[in-house]
């Protein structure tokens, strides 16, 4: 496992998530119920949501070659930075939580999975996955940013977004993005290069 790559996902992500819809659902979960059974709830969701995100971009890796990758990876995350920018200056809005439930744990669970399912997030895993080929580093280092954005939420989430504006956080988010796109561009370009060389 590669730390270096590791510590890319984990900050890719911690800042893609920071105020997005699942922090916004578990600080709201966090009012209605105790926090333990939110925690468990969201972070199962994402634990399994992750799985099966690194998985489908392992298949990619083994199968596609790594220039398709590397280019599909550069459109999605620059596609995902342009998003985030242009959310951050339209506003975040409030996600809705349905006024029934079965359980803090339950609930937590299905509405985290279900907002977060073929979300940016997950789909930014699956592209780092798939570009770098190194799933259990972005498993783990995925999976680490997005439980701490959720314990942020949960335990803090109520005074830090008062003091830090969200759209501050979601332009550093689109950053990132941008950087990451342009990173990969610039791998596939070297590439390219090298292989005209060897050729």
């Amino acid at each position: 496992m590669d730390l270096s790559i590791a510590l890319s996902a984990f900050t890719l992500l911690f800042f893609a998530e920071m105020g997005d819809k699942s922090q916004l659902l578990v600080m709201t979960l966090a009012h209605r119920y105790h926090p333990s059974p939110v925690i468990a709830g969201s972070f199962a969701a994402f634990a399994l949501l992750n799985l099966l995100a690194v998985a489908v971009g392992q298949a990619l890796f083994d199968w596609l070659p790594q220039g398709w990758l590397l280019l599909v990876a550069a459109c999605l995350f620059l596609f995902f930075g342009v998003r985030s920018w242009q959310e951050a200056n339209q506003g975040a809005e409030d996600a809705e939580i349905p006024a029934r439930s079965r359980g803090g744990f339950m609930q937590s669970f299905l509405l985290i999975f279900v907002a977060e399912l073929g979300d940016k997030t997950q789909l930014a895993m699956l592209a780092l996955a798939a570009s770098t080929g190194d799933p259990w580093a972005v498993l783990v280092g995925g999976t680490l940013a997005l439980w701490s954005v959720s314990l942020i939420g949960i335990l803090f989430g109520c005074t830090l977004l008062r003091r830090l504006p969200t759209h501050w956080v979601q332009r550093a988010a689109a950053l990132l993005f941008i950087g990451f796109g342009l990173l990969a561009l610039t791998q596939l370009l070297i590439n390219g290069a090298v292989a005209e060389i060897q050729g």
